[in-house]
């Protein structure tokens, strides 16, 4: 009775299956790489504005602090963002001619607000409180980055669920004295997990629900 497969066959077999399983895992390795890559994430990469607005000249340079135009940020889930009338404070007497600036000055005659483009957006089924972050002792830093040092801002984290619970498990690690919420330049202390845990208590952090679901997704 004739062979119905060749010598060859064995070899041929073999060779698929490894074929077959390079693939899937270069798949798998492609698909991990692209979900965290800046192409997915945006993260380090400078947004276009309507203006171009230097966080690290008005931030790092002049000193300005952060609530004084993102008003809400103590008060109300989202930190708001600037009206026009908040950057005519200065700019109606600064660089009042200045080509860049011509968006602000239109936005004032024709009252119509400055399309800013969302650097830190999230999806709209994750509800995020920027209040009771700030009240809890998170430093703007903390999730922003320096944005002192920004001449364009851009998205420091992923902002992925992940790194929000790497967070939520540990705040001890992150909580710094509210004082210090707005300061760029704070550092974390060596004992901060110590210190960080007084905080936990003394700010009432409930830990215990920090990962439940219905925290994050109402």
């Amino acid at each position: 009775m004739a062979q119905l497969f060749s010598p060859r066959s064995n070899t041929i077999a073999r060779t698929s299956i490894v074929v077959a399983v390079a693939t899937i895992a270069a798949a798998g390795w492609a698909t991990n790489a692209v979900f965290w890559s800046p192409y997915t994430t945006y993260q380090h990469v400078p947004q276009e504005q309507p203006v171009p607005f230097s966080h690290k000249h008005h931030v790092g340079g002049l000193g300005i602090d952060c609530r004084y135009c993102h008003t809400s940020v103590e008060t109300s889930h989202y930190a708001g963002l600037p009206p026009t009338e908040t950057c005519m404070t200065c700019h109606s007497q600064l660089w009042t001619q200045a080509p860049l600036l011509e968006p602000i000055h239109r936005s004032l005659a024709t009252n119509t607000p400055v399309q800013w483009t969302r650097v830190n957006d999230l999806p709209d089924f994750v509800y995020f409180d920027h209040s009771i972050h700030v009240n809890k002792g998170v430093g703007c830093v903390t999730c922003h980055g320096a944005v002192n040092e920004m001449p364009l801002m851009w998205r420091e984290n992923t902002l992925y669920m992940k790194w929000c619970l790497d967070c939520h498990r540990a705040p001890e690690n992150h909580l710094r004295p509210r004082d210090e919420v707005f300061n760029m330049q704070w550092t974390p202390p060596g004992d901060q997990a110590a210190r960080g845990r007084d905080l936990v208590e003394k700010y009432h952090v409930q830990t215990a629900r920090l990962t439940d679901c219905s925290v994050c997704h109402h």
